[in-house]
């Protein structure tokens, strides 16, 4: 596991570094799946997932069996977006300009 990778995960809650390691050794899963694997409630695997999206580790994909679910495997690292902050990344005001008001007289 690189550097990066670890950075990432350092302020993670135990469970979503769980579902990391599962899904980075083992491949895609769905999220019953994941809970069978990990032996985690599938409302923690959820919390987990939703975390590791959060900061790029991990992505979502639709089943090729099922549409209606979901299927989750890591990023690769060169896939990763650059960001040094991913909550600025995900924040569309983070990089704008503001705005001000000039008075004509």
């Amino acid at each position: 596991m690189d550097e990066g990778t670890r950075e990432l995960l350092e302020p993670l809650p135990p469970s979503a570094k769980l579902v990391y390691y599962v899904l980075d050794e083992e491949g895609r899963f769905d999220q019953t799946g994941l809970a069978e694997e990990t032996r985690l409630s599938t409302r923690t695997v959820r919390f987990a997932v939703e975390k590791l999206t959060e900061v790029g580790l991990v992505e979502e994909g639709l089943c090729p069996k099922d549409a209606r679910r979901s299927v989750y495997a890591t990023v690769p690292e060169s896939e990763r977006s650059t960001g040094s902050d991913p909550e600025a990344a995900s924040d569309p005001d983070a990089e704008a300009p503001t705005a001000t008001a000039v008075a004509e007289d």
